[in-house]
């Protein structure tokens, strides 16, 4: 189960980050919150439980299911509803990220997803297809530096080589007033970040829902590109057009683009043997 015990790891990294910067900072260095103190932590913890925790153990209950005993099924049924109660309109909301009593309900599904993975037979992954796994993923954590740095709440400036690469501490406006290029906190460039690691690793596991986790990398690249262009490309004024969001559902070319590449990442590494299937034994056993 290393696969999944990574993914976890990942999720509870990116908490602990979260709970401590937004206990110490005080909201006008953060963004959409509300509060001080350790309280305003957790606040903005449960919220990360909703997106993109939820969504992620989504996909861990979904790689699970062939390996959990029968039992156990309906319970792992019930903590994916819980989840996907994340994706409904006004669960999370981007202009307003303190917790409300709505998020409990994906965040209790995280939970159980948690507790559910102990208790899976998972067999041996597969190691084919690492060295692509491995440089994409190598690649995306360099690209989403800044963000990885805003979640512990410091900015690249004055770092050698990532502090030239990227913008963070300066100030920058598009029809905005003035502020740093990247905010302290949680972007959803980040969280495209975990969406697109935690495919990668959940996809070496034998799996019946590969068309998910090709989703999940293809979304969680496109919130990457959505915030990294705003904030590196646009705002040094190379540019003035900008990239859709997909943190919402609506009709874009960036949304066409994630469900294009959805299918061709699950057609390709279907083709290249990267999508192992769970043997047959075990789904008659269980």
């Amino acid at each position: 189960m290393r696969a999944i015990r990574a993914v976890w790891a990942l999720l509870l990294a990116e908490e602990v980050a979260v709970l401590v910067t937004y206990s110490r900072l005080p909201p006008s260095e953060l963004y959409s919150v509300s509060g001080t103190g350790f309280r305003a932590g957790l606040s903005r913890v449960v919220v990360e439980l909703n997106f993109p925790d939820a969504l992620i153990a989504l996909a861990i209950l979904g790689v699970l299911w062939t390996y959990l005993p029968s039992e156990l099924r309906a319970l792992a049924g019930v903590a994916a509803l819980m989840c996907a109660f994340a994706v409904l309109p006004a669960v999370v909301k981007q202009d307003d990220l303190d917790a409300r009593w709505i998020n409990a309900v994906p965040a209790a599904g995280v939970a159980i997803a948690l507790v559910l993975s102990f208790a899976a037979d998972v067999p041996k992954e597969s190691a084919r297809g690492d060295r692509v796994r491995i440089a994409l993923g190598a690649l995306l954590v360099l690209l989403a530096s800044p963000w990885i740095a805003a979640a512990l709440g410091f900015y690249l400036d004055g770092v050698p080589v990532l502090g030239r690469l990227f913008q963070t501490g300066r100030l920058a406006s598009f029809h905005d007033p003035l502020h740093h290029a990247v905010h302290h906190g949680i972007h959803h460039g980040l969280q495209g970040l975990l969406f697109a690691l935690s495919a990668l690793l959940l996809s070496r596991v034998p799996n019946r829902v590969h068309a998910y986790l090709a989703l999940l990398l293809a979304y969680g690249m496109a919130n990457m590109l959505n915030d990294g262009w705003l904030e590196q490309v646009v705002e040094r004024g190379w540019t003035s057009h900008t990239v859709p969001s997909v943190l919402g559902f609506s009709a874009n070319w960036l949304w066409a683009a994630v469900l294009v590449s959805t299918a061709a990442v699950w057609a390709a590494a279907s083709r290249a043997g990267f999508a192992p299937r769970p043997p047959r034994t075990a789904a008659r056993l269980l």
